[in-house]
C-alpha cells in the first residue's frame, strides 16, 4: 500500500491530539493549548504542550516532539503501520488497498490470532478450574500472586493430547496446527491424527508490542524434560524477532529511562512481582539483531542482567559480538552481573526491588566488558601473548560498523593496554618531579624570565571552533539541513544521532525537528514529498532557501542533474552520513579536550599531556574529515 503525504495529513487532521494522549496522560487546557507532566521523563512541573491546531506536542524539557502518529510510536510501542491502522480506525478512514496478497495474509493472520486467544482463554480457565490447584500451588510457591498471574494471562494445559484439540474443535485442524497448538505427525504415510503440543504444562502467553497474543511458553509441572517449551516459528510468531513482555514494558520504560533483559520470562514475572516493570526476556534464543533493534528503540543503553553462572555469561558475551557490528553513536549495551548461581528471582525474594536496584546501579559498559572477559582469557607473561590480547581487542573494534565508534573503541582499548603494559620507571626518574622542557627556539625567553604558557595546554581557539558545546554554527547546519531535504532517507538512518545535535539557531533546529517528525511518519520519502509535506509550514521558506544553495562544497548540496545523478547519489549519501557522524561526536571530543587540558594544568604529568594530545589529535582529525568532505564535492 502507499500512504501518500496528501492522506497522512488527512489522518491526523481527523485525530484530536489532546484527546488521544489524554486518554493516558493527565492533560489541562492552559489558553489555546493544552498542558500535561511529560510522559517520557519523570518530573513535577508540566513541561509538555499539546497544541491541536498544530496537531504536534512538545516537551520543553527533554525534547520529545512529535504528532499522533508518533505519539503511537513512542509512546505505545506500535510500529508505524499498527500505529496508522487504529488512528485510521478511530477516524473512520479506509487505508489505501493493499497488495491482494498482503491482504490475503492479513486475513489468514487474523483467523490465526482467533486461534491463539481461544487456546489462551481456555488455558486460564483450566488453571482456576479444580484440575488447576497443583498448579496454582506451585504459583504460590514462587511467590507470584493472584494479580500478577491474572495481569500475565497463566493457564494451565492439562496433561492430555486431544484436551486443547477438542475444546477448540469448532477450528480446523489445519488451522491449530499452523498455529502451533497441535503437532501433525510427520511420519511418511502417516495416518496419526495431531495431538496437543503442551500437556501438563503450565501456560504463560506471549504477547506482540499491542498486546495480542501469538504464541506460549509452558513450564513443566513435575518431572520431565524439556523444562520449557515455546511455541514453533508460525506466520504469527517469529522467536527471533519478539520479546516476552515487550507490550508492558515499553510503555513503563518511558518512565524509568530504562530496559532491564533478562534470561527468560519467569525471570521478567519474578522482577514485576517485585514492582520493576521494565523487564523483557528473549524467547530460547540468544538475542537477536531484530531483538536488539526492538529495544534499542525504547532507551539508547538498555541493561542485560544475565545470570552469574557459566551459562550466563556466555549467553553475554554473545550478545555482545551481535550488537558490536549495530553500534552507532549513543547506542550500546551495559552489563549488570548477578551473583553465581542466583537468579532475578533470588535476588528479589532475599533483597527486594532495592538489592536487584542495587546490582543495577553497578552495570559496565560493553568496552569494559569485553576489556575484562579477554584480560581474562588466559596468561599476559609473554609478547605473544600480549599482542594476542591486543589483536582480539581491536579485532572486536573493528567488528563496529559504524566509523566513529570503532575509531573509539580503538582508541578506548588502546589506552587500556599502554597502562596494562606500561614499562615502570627507573628508580631514579620516578623520584624526579617531571617539569615542562622549553620548547625550541627560546619562545619562552631567556634570562631570568618566567616561563609563558605552554602551547600546548591551550584548548583550540575560539575562532575555530565552527562545532562546540555553543552549538554548530550556521553554515554547517545550513549543508546539514540541505543535504537531508535532497536525501531524506539519512533522516531516518541517522534519527537519534540528529536529535542530539546543538543546532544553536532556533528557526533552523524547528525546521530539522519537522523534517524528523515527517520522515518517521512516512517510510520512503523522497525529497518532492518532503518538501509537500513542509509546504503548508512557516518553515518552508527556509527550506527552499537551503535546497537551493549549492555553494557550500559538499556532494550531497549539489543539484543533480543529468547523467551524473546516479554517480553521484551513492557518494553524496555516504559523505552526508559521514558528515553527520562528524557533527555528533567533535562536541564531545572537544569538550573531553578541554576537561584534559583543565586536568594536565593542575597536574602537569606525562599521562595528563598523552591524554591532551591524544584528544587533540582526534579533533584535528574530524577537522581534517570535514575538509575533506568538502574537496570531496570538487573532484
Amino acid at each position: 500500500m502507499t500512504l501518500t503525504p496528501q492522506w497522512l495529513d488527512e489522518l491526523r487532521s481527523r485525530i484530536t491530539l489532546s484527546t488521544l494522549i489524554g486518554r493516558t496522560v493527565k492533560v489541562t487546557r492552559a489558553g489555546r493549548e493544552y498542558k500535561a507532566c511529560c510522559p517520557f521523563h519523570n518530573e513535577k512541573t508540566p513541561s509538555f504542550t499539546i497544541n491541536d491546531e498544530k496537531g504536534f506536542y512538545h516537551c520543553f524539557g527533554c525534547s520529545a516532539h512529535g504528532d499522533a502518529i508518533r505519539w503511537m510510536t513512542d509512546q505505545r510501542g506500535l510500529s508505524f503501520m499498527d500505529a496508522v491502522k487504529e488512528l485510521a480506525a478511530e477516524a473512520g478512514m479506509e487505508i489505501p488497498a493493499a497488495d491482494p496478497r498482503a491482504a490475503k495474509k492479513a486475513e489468514e493472520q487474523a483467523s490465526l490470532r482467533d486461534v491463539v486467544q481461544g487456546a489462551a482463554d481456555w488455558f486460564t480457565q483450566q488453571l482456576g478450574s479444580g484440575n488447576g490447584a497443583p498448579a496454582r500451588e506451585y504459583l504460590a510457591k514462587r511467590g507470584i500472586s493472584e494479580a500478577t498471574r491474572k495481569a500475565f494471562g497463566f493457564g494451565l494445559a492439562p496433561d492430555s493430547r486431544s484436551a486443547l484439540k477438542e475444546a477448540l474443535k469448532k477450528f480446523p485442524t489445519a488451522m491449530l496446527v499452523e498455529s502451533g497448538m497441535l503437532i501433525a505427525p510427520k511420519e511418511f504415510g502417516s495416518d496419526k491424527e495431531p495431538y496437543d503440543r503442551f500437556r501438563g504444562r503450565l501456560m504463560i502467553p506471549i504477547r506482540d508490542a499491542r498486546g495480542r497474543v501469538i504464541a506460549f511458553g509452558g513450564r513443566i509441572l513435575g518431572d520431565g524434560e524439556p523444562k520449557y517449551l515455546n511455541s514453533p516459528d508460525t506466520p504469527l510468531f517469529d522467536k527471533g524477532r519478539v520479546l516476552y513482555n515487550l507490550d508492558k514494558a515499553s510503555p513503563a520504560s518511558r518512565q524509568t529511562n530504562r530496559i532491564i533483559v533478562v534470561e527468560g520470562y519467569m525471570d521478567v514475572i519474578a522482577l514485576a512481582e517485585a514492582g520493576i516493570t521494565d523487564a523483557v526476556a528473549p524467547l530460547g534464543t540468544a538475542l537477536t539483531e531484530a531483538q536488539l533493534g526492538l529495544i534499542w528503540r525504547m532507551v539508547p543503553v538498555p541493561v542485560l542482567c544475565f545470570d552469574g553462572d557459566a551459562a550466563g555469561q556466555k549467553a553475554a558475551m554473545r550478545a555482545a559480538m551481535r550488537a558490536l557490528p549495530l553500534l552507532r553513536p549513543g547506542f550500546s549495551l551495559a552489563f549488570a552481573t548477578l551473583p553465581a548461581g542466583q537468579d532475578p528471582d533470588d535476588i528479589v525474594r532475599a533483597r527486594g526491588a532495592e538489592g536487584f536496584n542495587a546490582i543495577l546501579d553497578e552495570t559496565q559498559p560493553l568496552v569494559e566488558r569485553l576489556w575484562a572477559h579477554e584480560v581474562a582469557a588466559g596468561p599476559l607473561a609473554t609478547p605473544e601473548e600480549r599482542a594476542a590480547l591486543k589483536t582480539r581487542l581491536l579485532a572486536h573494534a573493528d567488528a563496529i560498523e559504524d566509523a566513529d565508534v570503532r575509531h573509539h573503541y580503538r582508541e578506548a582499548f588502546r589506552e587500556r593496554l599502554d597502562m596494562l603494559f606500561a614499562r615502570k620507571q627507573p628508580e631514579r626518574a620516578a623520584r624526579q618531579p617531571w617539569t615542562p622542557n622549553p620548547p625550541r627556539g627560546g619562545q619562552y625567553g631567556g634570562g631570568n624570565r618566567r616561563f609563558g604558557p605552554d602551547p600546548r595546554l591551550q584548548p583550540p581557539a575560539d575562532e575555530t571552533r565552527s562545532i562546540g558545546q555553543a552549538g554548530i554554527s550556521a553554515p554547517y547546519v545550513a549543508a546539514l539541513i540541505g543535504g537531508l531535504l535532497r536525501y531524506p532517507e539519512a533522516l531516518r538512518r541517522n534519527e537519534e544521532a540528529l536529535t542530539r545535535l546543538p543546532v544553536s539557531d532556533s528557526g533552523d533546529a524547528e525546521l530539522l525537528g519537522v523534517m524528523l517528525d515527517s520522515a518517521g511518519a512516512q517510510e520512503g520519502l523522497d525529497c518532492e514529498g518532503l518538501l509537500a509535506i513542509l509546504e503548508p509550514m512557516k518553515v518552508y521558506n527556509r527550506a527552499m532557501t537551503l535546497l537551493r544553495a549549492d555553494g557550500m562544497h559538499f556532494s550531497f548540496n549539489r543539484r543533480l542533474e543529468g547523467e551524473e545523478v546516479d554517480a553521484i547519489r551513492e557518494t553524496a549519501l555516504r559523505d552526508l552520513d559521514e558528515y553527520i557522524g562528524v557533527l555528533v561526536t567533535q562536541p564531545e571530543i572537544r569538550t573531553r579536550l578541554a576537561e584534559a587540558t583543565a586536568d594536565y594544568m593542575r597536574s602537569m604529568d606525562d599521562e595528563g599531556h598523552a591524554r591532551q594530545q591524544r584528544l587533540r589529535a582526534m579533533d584535528e582529525d574530524l577537522t581534517r574529515r570535514l575538509a575533506a568532505l568538502s574537496d570531496s564535492s570538487d573532484q
